[in-house]
Formats: structure tokens, sequence, C-alpha cells
């Protein structure tokens, strides 16, 4: 009787730790996040007034600071993902095609292009703003070499962008590496071999054979690489401060600001509350259109 009811419980013991670690780090700090942003959250103040939707409100009111910064922020973050995740997804692409080929020492180039990945991001902004200082830098260095003008990559708006979204792709297209990685190795080898004897091109095999059985490996790099675009934060707040001006300060930098600098928390969580919104409005939309004929 016992071992039959041992059996039975086996499997919810098995998702018991999950289901705690989701509690604990997911579903609760979401809802308690929600319960914030309903109230006027000031840390240093005893008297937490339940406002309603007082804090949405001046998210969506013209003329607020809180609107006009916050937007201007959210454009930032948008302006940064579409910039970034195209190049993260094909560099990953590319580079897995380059490891999984028959190159020599391509275990050696796995290990290389994977590197950067392991490191901190308090470690790639140092490594990238010494190269991209104005005066000193590597990069400058180059250019002045080539008899060309040294940029100021840090302090001037389009360099700048270029400088995170440069920095961000040096860092992670590693891991999309891998994942790509993974999908390649799951083709079977035999439709190459058939293709082959059709006199297909290597072109044709990529087009009509590799891109197609990758598109549940792209479906997914894609949508955890706009998430993790969104929620950008380490590279603006230590190559640019968000600047110049607050050219290059992204959501998440502003409602670390508004929750942190301003003492505002139940205005910063409902800003929380609508850039997660964002990203599962952009997360289903990608799906939707991406995974129309993709096959598990």
């Amino acid at each position: 009787m016992f071992k039959k009811y041992l059996r039975k419980l086996t499997p919810y013991l098995f998702i018991t730790p999950h289901l705690i670690f989701f509690t604990a780090f997911l579903a609760f700090p979401a809802f308690y996040g929600i319960y914030i942003s309903l109230h006027k959250w000031e840390p240093l103040s005893f008297n937490k007034p339940f406002i309603g939707l007082a804090n949405y409100q001046k998210l969506f009111t013209s003329g607020t600071l809180q609107n006009r910064y916050f937007w201007n922020a959210l454009v930032n973050t948008l302006q940064f993902v579409i910039f970034s995740v195209p190049a993260l997804v094909l560099i990953g692409l590319l580079l897995a095609i380059l490891v999984d080929s028959k190159i020599k020492y391509k275990g050696l180039f796995r290990s290389i292009f994977y590197t950067p990945v392991i490191l901190s991001v308090t470690s790639v902004t140092l490594i990238w703003m010494w190269m991209l200082d104005s005066q000193t830098g590597l990069i400058n260095y180059f250019f002045n070499q080539l008899g060309l003008e040294s940029v100021a990559w840090l302090s001037r708006e389009t360099p700048a962008w270029i400088s995170l979204v440069v920095t961000t792709v040096w860092w992670t297209a590693g891991h999309n590496m891998l994942l790509f990685l993974a999908g390649l190795q799951d083709i079977p080898q035999h439709l190459y071999e058939a293709a082959k004897i059709d006199g297909a091109s290597i072109f044709e095999q990529f087009w009509y054979i590799t891109l197609p059985s990758l598109k549940p490996t792209t479906l997914f790099v894609t949508v955890m690489t706009t998430v993790a675009s969104f929620n950008v934060f380490g590279q603006p707040f230590m190559m640019t401060q968000g600047g110049p001006g607050r050219s290059t300060q992204v959501a998440i930098m502003y409602i670390q600001q508004e929750a942190f600098t301003n003492y505002k928390m139940g205005s910063a969580a409902a800003m929380a509350i609508v850039v997660s919104l964002f990203i599962i409005i952009i997360g289903i939309f990608q799906f939707k259109i991406m995974s129309s004929d993709v096959k598990y």
C-alpha cells in the first residue's frame, strides 16, 4: 500500500523543487511587482497608499516626466533590439556553420568564439571602453594609422549605438552559435547525401535543407535574443551612462533610476510591467510569424 502511494507521489516530488523556485523567483516577484505598481510606494515612507492605476496613467499622460523619459527609453530599447537581434542571430548562425564544417582546429575555434560568453558584463564593457577610448583606444589608433580621424565612439549618438551593438554581439554571439550548432548536428546527414546525388549545390543544400531544418532553433534563438536585448542594462549603463543626453538610455536604466535614485518604486514597478507586456506581445508576434510551418 505504501509503495503504491509512493509511486503515485514520485512525479510530484520531482517537480516540487521546480515549482518552489518558480514561485519564489518568478511568480511571487511578478505578482508583488503588480501589487507595488498599484501603490504610491516610497521605501523611506511607512505610508504606502493604494492609488489604483495612477502610476500607469502617468506613463500614458502626455506632458509628464514619466511619460516623456519612459517612452524615450523604450524607443531607445526598441532601436537596440532592431539592430542587435538580427546581427546576433545571423552571426551566431554563420559561426555555427563555420565550426560545424570540415575545417582544421574547429574545436579551438568553438572555444575562441564561445569564450566571451563566460565573461561578466563588467569585464566586457571595460575591455571595449579601453579599445573605444577616443584618445588612447586601440580602434582609433588603427584609424589614425590608416590616415582616418579619431572617432568619439562613446560621446556621440550614432557611434555610441554602434559601440553598444558591436560590444553586445562580440559578447553574446557565441551563445547563439552553440544553440545553432546543436541544431545543425541534429539534421540527418542522409538528406545532404541525397541532395549531392541529385546534383544540388552547396547553396541549394543550405537553402532547402539547412534553413528549413533549423526553423525551430531559429525561432527559439530569435525569441530568447529579443527578450535578452529588451533587458539590456550593463553595456549602456557602464559605457555611455545613457548619453549623450538621454539618447542611449534604455528602459531598464530609466526604471532603475526611477526606483533607486528617485525612490519611486510604484512608478518603476508600473514601468517594468509595461515593458514586460511589450516583450510578451513582441514574443507572441514573433512566434505567430515564424512558427507557421515549424515542425517539432
